[in-house]
């Protein structure tokens, strides 16, 4: 017998509470220069409480293979990466127009 979701009520496999949360996100992702003119890419508007930023982070950290953290509510990864990032965030399951680039 299959665990029920406590949100949604649907056995697990069948779950949409995940692709629900994922379609009512705002991402915004930009470029910040740092120290010594070393580029940093921030990845913000990701509701911290319902989707895991640090698994998010490792993900796209492997992916792009550079280095980066996840903090404040953000993910920052270390380069320039805007024009990767919003391929690998929809592959993840964000819907390709919620998110802007600056």
């Amino acid at each position: 017998m299959s665990e029920i979701c406590p949100v949604c009520g649907l056995p697990k496999d069948l779950c949409v509470c995940q692709a629900i949360v994922k379609e009512q996100q705002r991402i915004k992702i930009r470029v910040e220069k740092r120290k010594w003119g070393r580029e940093v890419t921030i990845i913000e508007g990701i509701d911290e409480k319902s989707i895991d930023l640090h698994e998010l982070a490792a993900k796209l950290k492997s992916k792009l293979a550079c280095g980066g953290t996840s903090k404040n509510g953000k993910i920052e990864l270390q380069g320039d990466h805007r024009g990767r990032v919003p391929e690998l965030l929809v592959e993840a399951g964000f819907p390709a127009e919620n998110i802007d680039v600056e």
